[in-house]
């Protein structure tokens, strides 16, 4: 029964690419940066060859690393969640999806305002903590809706649950879905809930994603196709708007998705358990924590050594990320378009570094060929 479990590090960059400028990304490095915190401590990462992957000058080398090592370039044109996970599983975006640094054209926003009734409130890029400060109180006296982006290609929805229930929420954000299409589709169209009263408001847990679907097929499809579990922990059923997923699982944060990860260890299945681990991008790479970075780094490899003890025969464990996000560039907030990690372990993996890839694709050819399964898209196994 052959099972392989994927986690993304979400925004666990290891440095610049070599297009970094063209994204004002100059002299980024997500590794470097959380290295350097007296919280970081990675010894069993880095047993497994995580210093010793192409280009990584931080941290102890070692002399024979105990898995297939590699550094993962991205082909696409973008640097944000939805494009680095949909080249993960094979889709390569030669478009980068629309971002609105000025805030969305007045002929979206009235579309959206038609049909859900509602005014609405910012409409430009924003902090998500910041936002809620600063037009809370002017939402819940009017009723309308807290509308923001990013550097990403995101629509956001921030409303109280006083005000506009999350069911209503969610059915506002089907409604941005619809509209946002074509020149406009955005990656993704997210529900902001928050509580709390003025002057302390807080986001809650009950945030959610609707993505775009994947203009062309995925691993996650040909893998279901052939009759294979694939399991979602996280945001991976909202990345790929539910196609090629089985069963899934939510979280509430890392915490909750190593040990929904380590639940499925436990269990028979046969096929893919992919599993996104959000913090490190949401709590302290936006935030330019470098320590909370780095203390949640150690806490995943704490948790390593209990993962890999529940590795069976046929098993692989995937470590990657879908880009940067690096907390010690102060010059922005936002994700950094960085080279990405990939360390793949088993009882029959053969350790050995394979130097840096052309696309994050390889990642999705070398699951289906572990299973037999020819790849429908451009990617090289590293089986």
């Amino acid at each position: 029964m052959k099972r392989i479990f994927l986690i993304v590090l979400d925004s666990f960059g290891i440095g610049e690419m070599e297009d970094a400028a063209e994204y004002g990304d100059k002299g980024t490095n997500t590794l470097h940066s959380v290295a350097s915190s007296a919280k970081f401590d990675m010894p069993n990462m880095g047993r497994m060859g995580l210093f010793n992957i192409d280009g990584v000058e931080c941290g102890g080398k070692v002399s024979a690393p105990t898995a297939r090592i590699a550094r993962m370039r991205e082909a696409s044109k973008g640097k944000d969640t939805t494009i680095g996970h949909w080249e993960i599983a094979g889709v390569l975006s030669k478009q980068p999806l629309p971002t609105y640094p000025n805030g969305f054209p007045d002929e979206i926003l009235e579309q959206f305002s038609k049909a859900t009734g509602r005014g609405v409130l910012c409409n430009r890029p924003y902090s998500g903590t910041e936002v809620i400060k600063d037009y809370g109180d002017e939402h819940v006296s009017s009723g309308k809706l807290i509308v923001y982006t990013s550097a990403d290609s995101v629509f956001q929805i921030a409303a109280h649950e006083d005000v506009v229930p999350v069911e209503t929420l969610y059915e506002y954000c089907k409604i941005a879905r619809d509209i946002l299409r074509g020149r406009h589709g955005v990656g993704r169209v997210i529900a902001r809930p928050f509580v709390g009263t003025s002057g302390s408001y807080t986001r809650t847990s009950g945030r959610h994603d609707f993505s775009l679907d994947p203009p062309a097929v995925t691993m996650l499809d040909q893998l279901k196709a052939a009759g294979k579990d694939v399991i979602s922990v996280g945001k991976i059923k909202d990345i790929f708007a539910g196609r090629g997923i089985t069963e899934y699982v939510y979280t509430k944060g890392n915490a909750e998705g190593i040990e929904r990860t380590i639940a499925y260890m436990k269990r028979d299945f046969e096929g893919l358990c992919f599993v996104n681990l959000v913090d490190y991008d949401m709590l302290y790479g936006h935030r330019n924590d470098i320590d909370g970075y780095a203390a949640a780094l150690t806490d995943f490899d704490n948790k390593l050594p209990m993962m890999l003890e529940l590795l069976r025969e046929e098993d692989i464990l995937m470590i990657t990320a879908d880009h940067g996000c690096d907390p010690g560039y102060t010059v922005s907030t936002d994700h950094s378009r960085e080279h990405t990690p990939f360390i793949m372990y088993g009882p029959g993996v053969v350790p050995g570094n394979v130097g840096t890839r052309d696309t994050f694709a390889d990642i999705g050819a070398t699951v289906l060929d572990y299973f037999g399964i020819q790849p429908e898209f451009a990617g090289t196994s590293m089986l």
